[in-house]
């Protein structure tokens, strides 16, 4: 399965539209998502071009965009064997512990999840933690909150295992 993934697209503040190198780098993806801070939901129109799309509210959303089936606060996701959760800002209740991973209050571990992709940061992080793989696409508008072309990325899982490639735009 090959997803792809980008947060942070601030339209039309950082950009009037979706920067058209997102459309090539995402060709022949499987499906989409967004991790927050999209600001209108014609992105999401326009992503659906491309694959289906889902995506986590951002904290500069606005909550009438939850109405939209695509949305929610985070997507829990089984891809191929693998849970993923799809949430804007990162989660720092799954901090590893002599390869444990801790969980929130409440949560049982095995709820825990494989992949954390988030948002929030404007930056594109690959980060293996205990048993979790965190990773922020960046912003492909507004990277490290500077206009211009940032990046997005493409998670590939192919029978439980998972490469991850962020492309400069």
């Amino acid at each position: 399965m090959r997803v792809g993934l980008l947060s942070d697209t601030h339209i039309p503040i950082a950009e009037p539209v979706l920067p058209s190198a997102i459309t090539e780098a995402f060709r022949g993806v499987d499906l989409i998502l967004h991790a927050g801070d999209i600001y209108t939901l014609t992105v999401l129109d326009e992503l659906q071009r491309i694959a289906p799309v889902l995506a986590a509210m951002g904290d500069d959303d606005y909550v009438n965009m939850l109405a939209d089936d695509r949305m929610k606060q985070e997507h829990i996701l089984k891809l191929h064997g693998l849970r993923l959760q799809l949430i804007h800002e990162r989660p720092y209740s799954y901090i590893s512990v002599s390869g444990q991973s801790r969980h929130s209050a409440g949560q049982d571990i095995y709820d825990a999840p494989d992949i954390v992709v988030f948002g929030h940061e404007h930056r594109a992080v690959v980060q293996r933690d205990g048993d979790i793989l965190f990773i922020n696409p960046g912003s492909p508008t507004f990277p490290d909150y500077c206009r211009g072309p940032g990046t997005v990325a493409i998670l590939n899982i192919d029978s439980g295992e998972v490469q991850v490639h962020i492309l400069q735009l």
